[in-house]
């Protein structure tokens, strides 16, 4: 089936979420530029700009084979990844207990991300299927760290926005991919490399957002990304970890 049939039935996002603001989209991200822990300014340039793309996928994962089920459940994901019983039970070397691993060892949680989310932006808080499907697009992120492999310092972050706009065509991790490139151009490592390998990586990868996130936190982890065909970040593992969160000054 193709894409312009699935989506052609859209209806506006809510709140008119759907229209483009550049000029506070290029104010967020200045912001985060200059602070790349003020998350906030990610979610400001999601709500700016990745309002059609979170419309299409939702549509995108009706089209899947499990997408139906998956959308009528319609689970609040970072719940799920809150209960540390669950997490204690997924199998060592499976995506579930990386992750598990992960969010320990960084003092994370789904929640704060989601709270952080919601700081000026309730909308992502309402009943609607695009407003679930941004959040679930939300809850999985930590994730996608864990199947990219790429870390939380300032490379590893750029990396993965690029890796991300790949998967989900959102304009905003667009720009913040450019923000990142346009800060480590000319660097005595291959920074811009490393952050358009992202996106090929992303590119190539199975739609990440069509997957059964119960199923695959079960699946061992080497065994997931070849499935989904997520290649290894070889441009991004070459570059000294001491030197991923220098990012040069614009």
């Amino acid at each position: 089936m193709a894409m312009a049939d699935v989506t052609a039935d859209f209806r506006p996002a809510p709140r008119n979420s759907a229209k483009l603001d550049w000029p506070h989209a290029i104010r967020s991200l200045r912001r985060l530029l200059a602070d790349k822990e003020d998350t906030r300014q990610v979610f400001e340039i999601m709500r700016a700009l990745n309002g059609a793309s979170t419309a299409k996928g939702y549509h995108r994962l009706l089209a899947t084979a499990e997408g139906g089920r998956i959308a009528y459940e319609r689970e609040e994901f970072a719940r799920k990844l809150m209960d540390d019983a669950w997490l204690d039970s997924l199998p060592e070397g499976s995506v579930g207990a990386a992750y598990r691993q992960f969010i320990r060892a960084e003092n994370l949680s789904a929640e704060g991300l989601a709270m952080v989310s919601r700081e000026g932006l309730q909308e992502i808080e309402e009943p609607h299927p695009y407003a679930w499907f941004g959040r679930r697009t939300r809850d999985v992120h930590d994730i996608w760290h864990i199947l990219s492999g790429y870390h939380r310092d300032g490379l590893g972050e750029a990396c993965l926005v690029a890796f991300s706009y790949a998967q989900t065509r959102g304009l905003g991790w667009a720009l913040i991919a450019l923000g990142a490139i346009s800060r480590t151009r000319g660097a005595k490592y291959p920074y811009v490399r490393a952050i358009l390998q992202g996106y090929r990586r992303g590119k190539a990868a199975r739609w990440l957002l069509g997957e059964d996130y119960d199923r695959l936190m079960a699946e061992p982890l080497e065994a997931a990304r070849r499935r989904l065909n997520i290649t290894p970040a070889t441009i991004y593992d070459s570059i000294p970890p001491e030197a991923r969160d220098v990012l040069p000054a614009a």
